[in-house]
């Protein structure tokens, strides 16, 4: 008699390993004012290393759930977590931004290699009356992950390096596999894909040139950077046309999007890609930056907001069984913007940490109450033919969104600090006396300003070396004055950004049919759950 699979441990030790994928994609951003200084670079160079491991990841994700069909999840899990675990040694031993962000990219790939399996097994291992708990779970410890990630990395690089935000996953990484191999069943379905080629070159090629367009518009100019992201568009227009042409296994079956809960769940799950990326972004960026808080301590004013987080997320998976999860997914976008707002109105350059808390606290609860809802919500709403591709589709859509959301904050950012600096800069110079003021402006201006904005956050342009010695004092507070007030100019802009994501996301959510995902859906063929628990045996 085979051995019977437990389906809670497997389930266990694949959230282990998807856990420090999605955790890869926030911890990152604890680290970023360290790394812009220790690798001697810019803040776009930066947001590269998260930008190019959200690409890797959101790209190959669809192709990559038809290799778990042919070869087996359990065997393309392992490939994947082998490949991300080597990735994350060479992240560590990285010297240079190049290097990392190369590494990064590879490590991306193997998180794409793991993801939709886990999926897969979710659907393989729990029949449909048994499923939502299950997927609340798995959307529970993408939330978690996604805001654990400073708290984690703030302890790791105040204690250790940013090297060990990546070196970290070593040992955990062996731990998933090794459960992985024991308690996860080699389920094999046998399903013989064709793997289409050019829908996977047209969709990366123009996922890719919209990135590079938004992110790099201050470094090349915008003029060319609109070039770059409409050959995007293109190529991604290019992309649709080729999946509605392409008769045999288009690598996006576009009738998926004949489900309405699922084209709305999808468009959810990006706003919420971009959200999740740009609100942590912006938060390191003004807590480390302008109050000066250690990586550590930034984590440790994060950590309310993970505990609220992974405390409601639980009862919001088991609710969805009850109430219809479109309301708990809408609950928690709205009460997401709240916190956002919250936070942008109370943010100065000399606030206390504290006043962020109630703003943070909302902020908990709401992410909570989204993930669970929304992967039931979406993944619910299709037939079990199209549930591996549905994954695929949703899980690349968070990414998506994830990218454009560090990508849009990272440029703005700049912008709008680069601009703010010369303002600021006239209202501080009236501190000095009247022939230095014009002197002191004009550090401001121009590249000067930009350099300030962009280079080492927090820093400020330098300081005539002619001055007399108490002016001088004087001026180099006054720039970190102004340097502080036109970050945090920059960050209350940038907060409208995610925001808006949010409400857009919150008009898909209420605009859903939604069912209570603990019943069989009305598109699963199979509702005798005894039947399924014994085929498993």
């Amino acid at each position: 008699m085979a051995k019977r699979t437990r389906p809670w441990p497997a389930l266990f030790a694949l959230c282990l390993g998807f856990f420090m994928v999605m955790l890869d994609i926030s911890i990152v951003n604890i680290a970023v004012p360290s790394m812009v200084r220790e690798l001697g670079t810019e803040l776009t160079a930066v947001i590269w290393v998260t930008s190019v491991y959200l690409l890797a990841y959101a790209v190959p994700i669809l192709p990559a759930s038809r290799l778990g069909d042919r070869f087996g999840p359990k065997r393309v899990f392992v490939a994947g977590l082998l490949v991300f675990t080597a990735a994350s040694l060479w992240c560590g031993l990285a010297g240079d931004v190049e290097t990392l962000v190369a590494a990064r990219a590879v490590q991306g790939f193997g998180a794409a290699l793991m993801t939709p399996q886990t999926t897969a097994f979710i659907t393989h291992l729990f029949p449909p009356d048994e499923r939502g708990p299950a997927m609340g779970a798995w959307g529970s410890v993408a939330g978690l992950a996604m805001i654990a990630g400073p708290v984690v990395g703030g302890v790791l690089v105040d204690r250790l390096g940013w090297e060990w935000i990546f070196f970290a996953n070593v040992p955990v990484g062996l731990i998933a596999l090794a459960l992985t191999v024991v308690l996860v069943p080699d389920w094999r379905p046998g399903n013989s894909h064709r793997f289409d080629v050019p829908g996977i070159l047209l969709f990366g090629a123009g996922l890719v040139c919209v990135v590079f367009g938004i992110q790099n518009g201050q470094t090349y100019g915008w003029g060319t950077a609109f070039e770059v992201i409409g050959a995007g568009v293109l190529l991604l227009g290019g992309f649709v046309l080729w999946q509605r042409a392409n008769r045999r296994e288009p690598l996006l079956p576009l009738r998926i999007f004949r489900h309405r809960d699922f084209s709305l769940g999808a468009a959810s799950a990006v706003t919420v890609g971009f959200t999740m990326t740009s609100m942590l972004l912006l938060f390191v960026i003004y807590v480390q930056s302008v109050l000066g808080l250690s990586p550590a301590d930034a984590g440790l004013l994060i950590a309310p907001l993970a505990l609220v987080s992974g405390g409601v997320a639980p009862f919001a998976g088991r609710l969805s069984d009850r109430v219809n999860p479109k309301y708990l997914l809408a609950f928690g976008m709205l009460s997401l913007s709240s916190g956002l707002c919250l936070v942008s109105l109370v943010i100065i350059p000399a606030s206390s940490p504290q006043a962020l808390l109630p703003g943070l606290l909302l902020c908990g609860l709401g992410v909570g109450f989204t993930f669970s809802p929304m992967n039931n919500v979406t993944l619910n709403s299709v037939e079990r033919s199209l549930v591996g591709s549905a994954s695929g589709i949703f899980n690349t859509a968070r990414q998506v969104g994830g990218v454009l959301g560090g990508a849009a904050v990272g440029v703005l950012v700049e912008a709008r600090a680069g601009a703010s600096m010369t303002a600021r800069a006239s209202e501080a110079a009236a501190a000095l006396p009247a022939e230095f003021r014009q002197r002191f402006i004009d550090g401001f201006a121009g590249e000067s300003g930009a350099a300030a904005a962009a280079s080492e956050f927090g820093g400020t342009p330098e300081i005539a070396a002619d001055l007399p010695s108490e002016i001088a004092a004087q001026a180099r507070e006054l720039a970190a004055q102004v340097t502080g007030a036109a970050l945090t100019d920059a960050v209350k802009a940038a907060f409208l950004l995610p925001v808006g994501a949010l409400i857009v996301g919150l008009v898909c959510s209420v605009s859903m049919r939604g069912t209570r995902t603990g019943l069989p859906s009305v598109h699963d063929t199979r509702t005798d759950g005894r039947s399924e628990r014994l085929a498993r045996r």
